[in-house]
C-alpha cells in the first residue's frame, strides 16, 4: 500500500448519510487504501452559511481528492442556495474542490441520477453502483484539476 489519499467525502446528507457510513466500515479495512473524513457540518440546515462554508473550504483544502456521491437529490436546489452561492451544499463543495486543485472521484448510485452541475467545470472520473472496488477505483483514476 503507498501513501493513503485524504478523502473529502461529498454528499447529500440528509438522503445518502449511510453511504458513508459504510465508508467508515470499509476504511476500517486495512485493505482500503485510503482516508477520508467527514466534513459534513451538522448544522448544515442553520442560517449560519458562512461559518459552515469557511468550515467546508477549510477541509476541503486538506483534502487531495473530493469524492461526491451522486444520488437521487444531489443537484436538488437548497432552500438557502442564494446564501451558499451555488445550488446547493454539493455544489458548493464540488467548486471548491475544482479550484483548490482536489482530484474529483465521482460514484453515481443509479446511471439515472443528474450529476450536479459543478461537476462538469472540472476534470473527474466516474463509476456507477457503490462498491468498494468501484471507490478504491475512482478515487485511483480520479484527474488532477
Amino acid at each position: 500500500m503507498g501513501n493513503k489519499k485524504e478523502v473529502f467525502v461529498s454528499f447529500d446528507y440528509e438522503n445518502d448519510k449511510h453511504y458513508k457510513y459504510l465508508l467508515e466500515a470499509w476504511d476500517a479495512n486495512d485493505e482500503f487504501d485510503f482516508v477520508f473524513s467527514d466534513k459534513t457540518p451538522t448544522e448544515i440546515n442553520s442560517e449560519n452559511i458562512e461559518p459552515i462554508k469557511a468550515g467546508l473550504t477549510k477541509k476541503i483544502k486538506e483534502a487531495t481528492h473530493t469524492l461526491v456521491i451522486v444520488g437521487e437529490e444531489a443537484n436538488y436546489q437548497h432552500s438557502n442556495h442564494e446564501l451558499i452561492g451555488y445550488k446547493n451544499w454539493i455544489n458548493f463543495e464540488v467548486a471548491k474542490s475544482i479550484e483548490d486543485g482536489n482530484r474529483i472521484a465521482v460514484v453515481r448510485l443509479e446511471n439515472n441520477y443528474t450529476l450536479p452541475e459543478e461537476i462538469h467545470e472540472g476534470e473527474y472520473s466516474i463509476v456507477e453502483g457503490y462498491t468498494e472496488s468501484n471507490i478504491i477505483d475512482v478515487l485511483d483514476n480520479a484527474p488532477e484539476n
